[in-house]
């Protein structure tokens, strides 16, 4: 009988797959909110093309690009840390042997190993790599797969570019008389989709999820709208 556990999915790295898909669904939906708001909220002061488009594309480039930088940031201190993390783990091994083999027996005994298997478990994991055991039962950190900033830039300027494209397009391709209302409607239509693929990547409700992600938007398009008209109606 041939074994077959290198064919399935390991929890550790399923959970990371969903935490990306999940990342990128929300840079979409935020690619979507925020380009739709800026849009709307010029059609309300002016029907030009030229003046939506040139809002638009801003609107999608300056958030891109922030989303990018956030994101690069942010997992740049996550993986300084996991190293930092890392480097203390290698100099207490180096340092304390023993200590660590008791400290690493005494967590696998509080995941419900008995004191005797979880020593040997402890001096088996010690044996054949000491860092990357203690780097997962102790961290929870797999040190082969530390957090790539680049990645999570490139990831959440991609989504929020796909995302952001949606109400672009939709303003500027419709004829005038058209446009807000294709806008709108695309735009309600793409949160509803985010708004439920978010909530099933979180075993969540998916109605209460979808409401509130079409709620959002509608009241952020509506607010924008209002103060473009306003604008508009005032010739600033």
């Amino acid at each position: 009988m041939t074994d077959s556990t290198h064919d399935e999915p390991h929890g550790e790295s399923l959970g990371t797959r969903l935490n990306w898909l999940r990342a990128a669904v929300l840079g979409a939906n935020d690619g979507i909110v925020s380009t739709a708001g800026i849009v709307v909220g010029v059609a309300g002061a002016t029907d030009s093309r030229g003046a939506l488009l040139t809002a638009g594309l801003a609107g999608l480039l300056a958030g891109s690009m922030s989303m990018a930088a956030g994101e690069y940031v942010s997992v740049s201190t996550q993986r300084d840390s996991e190293k930092a993390a890392l480097d203390l783990e290698r100099r207490e091994l180096r340092e304390q042997p023993k200590a660590e083999l008791d400290e690493l027996a005494d967590m696998l005994a509080e995941r419900g190993l008995s004191q005797e298997v979880a020593r040997e478990a402890a001096e088996q994991l010690t044996n054949r790599d000491a860092l990357r055991a203690h780097a997962r039962v102790e961290l929870g950190i797999d040190p082969d797969s530390l957090t790539n900033p680049w990645h999570a830039a490139g990831a959440s300027f991609l989504a929020f570019t796909v995302g952001a494209l949606l109400p672009l397009l939709a303003i500027v391709l419709p004829p005038a008389s058209s446009r807000l209302v294709v806008t709108v409607l695309s735009v309600l239509v793409a949160l509803a989709l985010t708004g439920w693929g978010s909530a099933r990547l979180g075993s969540a409700a998916v109605r209460p999820a979808v409401l509130r992600n079409v709620g959002g938007g509608a009241v952020a398009m509506g607010v924008t709208y209002a103060a473009g008209a306003l604008l508009g109606a005032a010739g600033v």
